[in-house]
């Protein structure tokens, strides 16, 4: 039973990603809000699935079950916080992360959004950008690698106070400096080409 609804969950994170997929291409640029619009009406299906997912075990035996929708509840989290960077392009926190779910944020109320899932999918979430930043060019907009750049760069502080134990996460969080790496070399070659000033102007100053 909690197979068949984490199997309907995969089903729904994958349209969302299909989805958002649509940003990284040229005229996708012009419809962030509409995808993200339909991004969170998708959500609403995920709340539905994850209510049936709560009934499927006992409450207190969470971690029991908890590899079944390990996975998919990462890539959920890395989805919620990619539409969330779109509309504001500011890092979900935890708790926001968790009510776009259906689920709790403390352990103590049920069904919740374990900490190490949630870091998992904000480390997802940073491989997005430095997609979208390289793609961001392609498409003209020489402003976003900029703000991508700052925000990545703050999110890698906030990692490094981490003592992270868990294997997984230490081994996804060593790919983040790779993430840093490839925005800074795209944020090197619009300077070295002088776009990087358009892109400040354009933008209003804002760097």
């Amino acid at each position: 039973e909690i197979r068949k609804v984490v199997q309907a969950l995969e089903q729904t994170a994958r349209e969302i990603l299909t989805l958002l997929q649509g940003v990284h291409q040229g005229p996708g640029f012009q419809h962030i809000s509409k995808k993200c619009q339909k991004a969170r009406e998708h959500f609403g299906t995920v709340r539905t699935q994850m209510e049936s997912l709560k009934t499927k075990f006992p409450a207190d035996q969470y971690y029991r079950f908890h590899e079944h929708w390990r996975f998919v509840l990462q890539r959920l989290v890395f989805l919620a916080a990619f539409v969330v960077y779109l509309e504001s392009e500011t890092l979900v926190t935890r708790e926001a992360v968790a009510e776009i779910l259906g689920i709790e944020a403390d352990r103590e109320r049920g069904f919740h959004l374990d900490i190490e899932d949630y870091l998992s999918g904000v480390l997802t979430l940073a491989s997005e950008l430095a997609r979208l930043a390289v793609n961001s060019v392609t498409a003209g907009d020489y402003s976003r690698p900029l703000r991508i750049s700052a925000f990545i760069n703050e999110l890698d502080s906030g990692f490094r106070l981490l003592n992270l134990k868990n294997d997984s996460l230490r081994k996804r969080y060593d790919g983040l400096k790779y993430d840093v790496k490839k925005i800074e070399e795209v944020v090197y070659d619009l300077s070295i080409r002088g776009l990087n000033k358009e892109a400040t102007v354009g933008a209003g100053g804002e760097k």
